[in-house]
């Protein structure tokens, strides 16, 4: 973990005019990503993208993004919303998506949401204790990257997130840093 914890810094450094918001948050930042790509890597888990209304743009860039690199192994991104079209509304929703996802995918997987935390959708990745979370609206939620939604630079912080997480996949597969 040490050595990943170094990794992480010297990688917002090295890019430090879009990442430096992320020095900040990097002591609790880099445990989570940590556990959560050992999950990626060594259990094989796939990672389900969820996010509300207003972050559909992002969604759709990072899976967009994540496996347009010829370089390296294609990696476990799905779409919630391409597995399943369903309007999730109450507790027995999630539940079946959750054993639909169970089936679809045996070694397990992830949610990875994006948005406010009172969202619906928000819902669907608080049922699972393992997810990761970056939302808006609440500092509190367990798992999570906190961005103020007031922040006027919210979306490039996003997209400066997402060149440091697809970094981070780079490291890691090509043997650099070591989970």
């Amino acid at each position: 973990m040490t050595e990943f914890l170094k990794y992480t810094l010297d990688l917002i450094r090295h890019d430090s005019a879009s990442m430096s918001w992320l020095e900040d948050k990097r002591l609790e930042l880099a445990p989570l990503l940590f556990n959560r790509l050992k999950l990626l890597i060594q259990d094989g888990r796939a990672f389900i993208f969820v996010s509300d209304d207003n972050r559909l743009w992002y969604e759709e860039y990072f899976l967009q993004n994540i496996n347009s690199k010829s370089n390296r192994p294609l990696i476990p991104f799905f779409s919630l919303n391409s597995l399943c079209k369903r309007q999730i509304k109450n507790n027995e929703d999630i539940s079946l998506v959750n054993d639909l996802l169970e089936i679809t995918f045996p070694n397990g997987f992830v949610y990875f949401y994006v948005g406010l935390s009172a969202s619906n959708m928000a819902n669907i990745a608080k049922s699972r204790s393992d997810s990761f979370f970056i939302v808006f609206d609440d500092e509190h939620v367990q798992n999570s990257l906190f961005i103020n939604q007031q922040d006027v630079n919210l979306d490039s912080k996003l997209i400066s997130f997402y060149n440091f997480f697809d970094s981070l996949l780079d490291a890691i597969l090509l043997s650099r840093v070591n989970i």
